[in-house]
């Protein structure tokens, strides 16, 4: 596989009982593009992300993200390797802060144990400030940077958008 190749899926196949949700899919991604999927209802698209991410498996083909093989069906380990995604329903914690949304999409990649975090230790507590500056970060990125402290239920749609897109780069 070449080294512009980001992600490359191959041979994909999904099927919910008799019906053939997908036949056959592959795509590749090269590192910069950006690419958009269209079809009709029913065509598969959804599936077909839900399949990269790991929410179902895979019957049949593989996928190579950054030169490794995804393991379909793990969405934690896929998150793990760097792939998130947004959902066409908007699903952010409402009673949240802005910047706290963005900074539970940095769970998969905090180190901090559970005693750590009880105890507030040195590492827990630089843990959590670079946490806590990368999710300004984010949030600048997109443009609600103004917005960190605001309860997620209280921003506008698109704002709420952006914000569902902050927490999914965080992660």
């Amino acid at each position: 596989m070449s080294a512009d190749v980001l992600l490359a899926a191959s041979g994909i196949c999904k099927r919910f009982g008799g019906v053939q949700a997908l036949r056959d899919v592959s795509v590749t991604i090269r590192r910069g593009e950006v690419y958009g999927l269209i079809g009709p209802n029913g065509a598969g698209k959804t599936t077909f992300f839900n399949v990269l991410t790991g929410l179902y498996s895979a019957d049949e083909g593989s996928v190579l993200f950054d030169g490794a093989a995804l393991p379909l069906g793990a969405p934690h380990r896929i998150a793990g390797a760097g792939i998130a995604r947004t959902f066409q329903n908007i699903r952010l914690f409402g009673a949240m802060s802005a910047l706290e949304n963005v900074m539970v999409g940095r769970h998969i990649r905090l180190r901090t144990g559970v005693f750590g975090a009880i105890l507030r230790t040195p590492a827990a507590r630089a843990e959590e400030a670079a946490t806590v500056e990368r999710a300004r970060q984010q949030l600048d990125y997109v443009g609600i940077g103004r917005l960190a402290g605001q309860q997620a239920t209280h921003l506008s749609y698109g704002d709420q958008r952006r914000l569902e897109i902050a927490r999914a780069l965080a992660s």
